[in-house]
């Protein structure tokens, strides 16, 4: 009888110290996630001051410097106006996908960030897929668009988001031969373990420079950026697929767009420049490769910047031509040469 309650004693503080752990435990993910999205909405708030003041800065204007010290407060004032003003929803909208179609652009460009290794362990998931993960939920990515687009039932809208939609799916398809090239380099699908490759070799900028400098240009075009724009082209579709939006709706695509903006940079700084590794080598501990990770995506960013300031916009033909009979030859003329060559070498047998 006394080796009954024993056990059963032992076994009731066994489930309850494993509960407690789980229950810790999810805890601590639920706080890293918040984290995680409280630093996105950070980045992104502040990389719009940033991108007023250096446009400002090339066309000679003040930009930003009224709210707070030099415009530092300029992003909170300009969130607290989106919250503030009046969410309109046009009567022959279709009211549920009218709502839902922004949500899902802002959701998916959170996503992205959960498997996007920014320092030495700092992730927030690693898995071995991370960087298909990637690339799926890039692709879904039109679908809060065309949403958006046919739901408002404006025909500014919907030809704003069928430009959007076949924009964004041609240079998808480029960005996945970048993406298989890079695979074929490393023989892996781990976002870390590329990085970790590079660590031992030579940043992949180098020996694909050719990729990297093709890369950044198929962003430009995927997140809708300057001169590739077309669905906001305000001369023929006033805002494109976003018309109808206002308030805290409009917010989140606005959110949305720029973290895409962050996270294909980001991208790129970790296929092409060595993610958080140092430029000098030696050991990048936590804290130091956070930085130098940072440093990388600032230049990116900046780059976007001057692309915006710097350009013209590209005309509808000019767009699709450049994606279907430039790009997509050469990434996968790149891919096949790149096959070729490795198998010769011995790397690996189709």
């Amino acid at each position: 009888m006394f080796a009954y309650f024993y056990n059963k004693i032992w076994t009731d503080i066994d489930v309850s110290f494993l509960q407690l752990i789980f229950t810790l435990t999810f805890i601590t993910q639920i706080l890293e996630l918040l984290l995680l999205i409280i630093g996105v909405l950070i980045g992104v708030a502040y990389f719009t001051l940033l991108e007023r003041k250096l446009i400002s800065a090339i066309q000679r204007r003040l930009g930003p410097n009224v709210v707070g010290a030099y415009g530092l407060l300029q992003p909170l004032a300009d969130g607290l106006k989106f919250l503030i003003k009046e969410t309109i929803t046009p009567t022959h909208a279709h009211g549920i996908l009218f709502i839902i179609a922004p949500a899902i652009s802002f959701i998916l460009s959170i996503i992205m960030w959960v498997v996007l290794p920014v320092g030495y362990n700092v992730v927030l998931v690693d898995p071995d897929l991370g960087l298909l993960f990637c690339f799926c939920i890039g692709a879904l990515a039109v679908y809060g668009i065309i949403l958006a687009g046919w739901s408002s039932n404006s025909k500014y809208s919907f030809l704003g988001g069928l430009r959007s939609t076949a924009q964004m799916i041609s240079y998808e398809i480029t960005i996945g031969f970048v993406y298989l090239c890079v695979i074929v380099f490393t023989q892996s699908l781990n976002i870390s373990e590329i990085v970790y490759i590079q660590s031992a070799t030579i940043w992949f900028c180098i020996p694909l420079c050719f990729l990297a400098v093709i890369y950044f240009i198929l962003i430009l075009a995927e997140t809708n950026r300057h001169p590739f724009d077309l669905p906001e082209a305000e001369a023929e579709l006033v805002a494109g697929y976003n018309v109808e939006y206002s308030g805290m709706i409009f917010a989140l695509f606005f959110l949305g767009e720029y973290s895409n903006m962050l996270s294909m940079s980001s991208m790129a700084v970790i296929l092409f420049f060595g993610g958080w590794l140092s430029p000098f080598g030696g050991y990048v501990g936590v804290f130091t490769g956070c930085f130098w990770f940072m440093l990388k995506l600032a230049v990116m960013l900046f780059l976007f910047i001057i692309a915006r300031a710097a350009f013209p916009r590209y005309r509808y033909d000019q767009l699709m031509s450049l994606g279907w009979k430039i790009f997509l030859p050469l990434t996968a003329g790149f891919f096949v040469l790149e096959v070729l060559v490795l198998t010769s070498l011995g790397c690996f047998s189709v």
